[in-house]
């Protein structure tokens, strides 16, 4: 039996963790509240930024958390453009459509990180990886305290974002409304390419608090997309607030989970909380019913 120090302990790493699942989740969440599709090309889109961060430090030297500034920038470019100019124009405004689309670059890029760094598994030393903060009894891991921070950070900038700004408005009234917002001027095409490219953007930043952490291989993305959609899922389609608390409840779970069963069975919570949020509540914790 598990003294209530290493219970406690599990279950602060577990939410500290969990902090990084929402951000991974929160522009799945954006996508699915404005576009109502589901973007299949979301885990191949966070294997790359893991490799665009990978890339900065070994050729440069970057540090993993300064290349915030030059990842997401260019994530969100690069999401706004395959939505404006590429996903939107393929579509014919088919839902169907965009899915089989998304799913089409989600093969690309998983293919192209293959052919480009091979199927090996890649990560960045450093002495800050495995550095411990004392707090109490507990010890907790400096690196995970980062980016739940870093996590909260950008949820707050999001929620100012969405609440505070024309540009958030927008996209407020385009989730709402489609056919009212264009009635009443606003760009529906401008608003979902910039939807999509702040969940990219999202996604940069996860990257980078990954990290320290986390390996990464062209494959790595299918894994946290997984718990992505779990996190979804429990939190409710759609709901920010929902990706939020949703990705902090699943990352205690992996992690009691783990520590109750064994490392290589952590996930098995996970797929028993995913299976009775269906039964139970499909619309999610703060979801609404359509």
């Amino acid at each position: 039996m598990f003294s209530p120090t290493i219970i406690i302990e599990a279950m602060i790493n577990g939410l500290l963790t969990g902090a990084i699942y929402a951000l991974v989740a929160l522009g799945l969440t954006l996508v699915y509240g404005v576009l109502h599709i589901i973007n299949f090309a979301h885990g191949a889109t966070l294997a790359a930024a893991m490799f665009a961060v990978w890339g900065l430090n070994a050729a440069f030297g970057i540090d993993t958390y300064w290349t915030i500034p030059i990842v997401t920038p260019a994530f969100f470019v690069l999401g706004y453009v395959v939505q404006r100019f590429v996903i939107g124009p393929a579509a014919h405004g088919d839902d169907g459509s965009i899915l089989l689309i998304t799913l089409g670059i989600s093969i690309l890029i998983e293919n192209a990180l293959l052919a480009g760094f091979g199927s090996d598994t890649r990560s960045i030393p450093s002495d800050f990886s495995f550095a411990i903060v004392e707090a109490g009894p507990f010890l907790l891991s400096s690196a995970r305290l980062v980016g739940a921070a870093g996590s909260l950070v950008v949820a707050i900038l999001f929620w100012l974002l969405m609440s505070r700004t024309d540009t958030g408005k927008a996209i407020r009234a385009v989730a709402r409304e489609k056919l009212g917002a264009n009635l009443v001027g606003i760009n529906v095409g401008h608003i979902y390419a910039i939807t999509f490219g702040l969940g990219c953007a999202a996604l940069a930043v996860a990257a980078s608090l990954l990290m320290p952490t986390f390996y990464v291989n062209p494959r790595i993305g299918g894994a946290f997309v997984n718990i992505a959609f779990t996190v979804v899922v429990l939190g409710g389609m759609g709901s920010i607030p929902g990706a939020m608390a949703g990705g902090l409840i699943i990352g205690m779970v992996e992690s009691l989970s783990g520590l109750l069963l064994g490392e290589s069975l952590g996930q098995i919570g996970i797929f028993i909380i995913f299976i009775l949020v269906l039964l139970l509540r499909p619309t999610g914790l703060f979801g609404a019913k359509a």
